[in-house]
């Protein structure tokens, strides 16, 4: 049965790709900072712009603008390329991943700002203690300007959709993070 096509149009997209069975797809920091270098890459070999990720332990989300070039070539290269890495750091064989990727094209703004907020709570989701801007590999705390960003982040495009002022924007994004999120984002992922 063939796949249905992906909606690659240009933009932004909610991507999410989650470890075969659920199984874990970072070991360690090394291997998150390996994929954080990954992404750059690939951003930048496709003219992606990072809007806001979070790593899991065994999946991830990335929010990124996408030009004309294919958002597909560009992830495969991306899953395909830290898969590799993985298996060989860890002596591993077969699939990291388990389905294909996941995307949502994202059509509004307030639908970004909805996106951006889901992705950077989901170790909240999961459980795992602590304010939003302890999670190390979210893109939280370097939006809010507590910390670098491990992927390079276009911070100042998703602050812009939050406030006039760089001071009030990052209020009103902390702010924003921190309520519950009843907006309606499409919480469906992949199994």
């Amino acid at each position: 049965m063939a796949y249905k096509p992906r909606d690659e149009r240009a933009g932004y997209h909610h991507v999410v790709t989650r470890g075969n069975n659920k199984r874990v797809i970072y070991l360690n920091d090394r291997d998150r900072w390996f994929f954080c270098l990954t992404v750059i890459r690939i951003a930048e070999k496709y003219g992606w712009t990072v809007i806001a990720y979070a790593l899991m332990s065994n999946h991830y989300h990335l929010i990124i603008r996408v030009g004309n070039q294919r958002l597909s070539k560009g992830m495969c290269e991306l899953n395909t390329a830290y898969a590799l890495h993985f298996n060989a750091e860890h002596g591993r064989i077969n699939h990291l991943f388990g389905k294909r990727y996941w995307n949502r094209y994202i059509r509004t703004e307030r639908s970004l700002r909805n996106a951006v907020r889901y992705v950077v709570q989901n170790p909240r989701r999961a459980g795992i203690p602590g304010a939003l801007e302890e999670h190390v590999w979210t893109s939280y705390a370097a939006t809010i300007g507590l910390a670098f960003s491990r992927i390079t982040l276009a911070r100042d495009e998703l602050l812009r959709t939050f406030g006039s002022t760089p001071e009030r924007a990052r209020t009103e994004f902390a702010d924003y993070c921190e309520q519950p999120d009843s907006s309606g984002h499409d919480r469906w992922q992949p199994p």
